[in-house]
């Protein structure tokens, strides 16, 4: 029986933005990594040169938050070259629409005021206005009122900045927040925020969406850390932060194959904790131990993979040009071992990957220049891209990380 590798935990001795306790401890780090991964980089040059940072993760033995030291967010530029979006994929917009038709049924979200904090380009804002003839309200500094559905323009309006304080004053009967919170350094002070503007209208309910890091401790998925994302949480941590800001939770639950956390409150007085999922510290505190250990094995099994691609003379392409893509090319420092990373989203398309320079193409581009290999940075989608890649008359071997 293989021994497990003994915790060595560097204590960071920092405070966590969580809960408040002392005693993070740093467990993993990668350096000189692109500060961002989604910005629309026009030329291989602006890509290879764009500013990088390091990134340091530490735990809280107390609630279990994870977060990067060292993270700076003066560095980062969201605006409307920010392409975040993945609504371009049949399996993406399915889960999407099955979310928020989910919801409205479940919660009555009709003929309401529906408020997204992080809305990105809405898509999922849309698509509760339009199942339940709501009114939608947006706040993004990337949203982008011309990419709305013609059926919604009417009924949702975009604020391209970022949520604060001063859009307290908004009334919403929903108020949501999906794959923003992981963006958020001071995270118990945001949600306080969200909390005190749900005050006036107590019967509110607030809806949160963010990866599980339980997940890519387990699957040593280093490609899934990367500087945008400071925040990290279990559904454990996430529900003691939304528990200790004053919110009843009333579903908690995994989805989209187990990688993301899907956590529906109302603001309460009441926060006892009644969900056995929540008890996850030791779960937590052993995958934490040994998660620098296992990553250092699994990337030098990719780098001879790699190389062995390489020596056979096989072509090699990514599938997926989102965040995911770029940590996986800049944490394993891969350059001409990866000839092209291919992408859905018309927008990402004739740009290039930020730190690698990888040039981004279409399907039909992938087709023309027919690699060896195509690996899917998402498992979730293998089936989407096969089918594809049939459609297309590539013979190619399908991998996925």
């Amino acid at each position: 029986m293989e021994k497990e590798p003994s915790p060595h935990l560097d204590v960071a001795g920092s405070i966590c933005p969580s809960c408040g306790g002392d005693g993070m401890s740093v467990f993993y780090r990668v350096t000189n990594i692109p500060v961002h991964s989604c910005l629309l980089m026009k030329d291989r040059r602006s890509a290879v040169s764009f500013p990088r940072s390091n990134l340091s993760l530490a735990f809280c033995p107390a609630c279990g938050f994870i977060s990067n030291q060292l993270f700076d967010p003066s560095v980062h530029s969201y605006g409307r070259i920010y392409e975040e979006s993945q609504g371009y994929s049949p399996c993406f917009n399915s889960f999407l629409n099955s979310l928020a038709g989910q919801l409205v049924d479940k919660f009555d979200i009709r003929n309401k005021r529906v408020l997204e904090i992080g809305c990105g380009k809405a898509e999922f804002l849309a698509a509760m206005c339009r199942i339940g003839n709501n009114e939608g309200i947006g706040i993004d500094p990337g949203s982008n009122p011309a990419r709305l559905p013609a059926s919604v323009k009417d009924r949702v309006t975009l604020i391209c900045d970022f949520y604060s304080e001063a859009y307290s004053d908004i009334k919403a009967d929903f108020v949501c927040c999906r794959h923003t919170l992981e963006h958020i350094g001071p995270t118990r002070d945001f949600l306080l925020t969200v909390r005190k503007s749900m005050s006036s209208n107590p019967g509110a309910i607030a809806f949160f969406e963010v990866p599980d890091v339980l997940r890519v401790l387990r699957e040593r998925a280093f490609w899934d850390i990367y500087y945008e994302h400071c925040s990290y949480f279990s559904m454990g941590s996430l529900a003691r932060l939304f528990r200790s800001c004053g919110f009843d939770i009333i579903d908690l639950e995994l989805a989209f194959d187990n990688q993301y956390i899907l956590l529906t409150a109302r603001p309460s007085a009441i926060t006892e904790p009644k969900f056995d999922i929540e008890r996850d510290l030791d779960d937590l505190r052993s995958n934490v131990a040994k998660f620098s250990f296992m990553v250092t094995e699994d990337l030098e099994l990719w780098r001879r993979r790699m190389q062995a691609w390489s020596g056979a003379g096989r072509r090699v392409a990514l599938w997926g040009a989102g965040s995911k893509s770029v940590a996986f090319l800049t944490t394993l420092r891969l350059d001409e071992q990866i000839e092209f990373i291919c992408d859905i989203n018309p927008f990402k398309q004739g740009t290039f990957a930020p730190g690698s320079g990888h040039a981004i193409v279409s399907p039909d581009a992938l087709a023309a220049k027919a690699p060896d290999v195509v690996i899917a940075m998402n498992r979730i989608y293998r089936s989407e891209i096969a089918s594809q890649l049939e459609q297309l008359g590539v013979k190619t071997e399908l991998l996925e990380v």
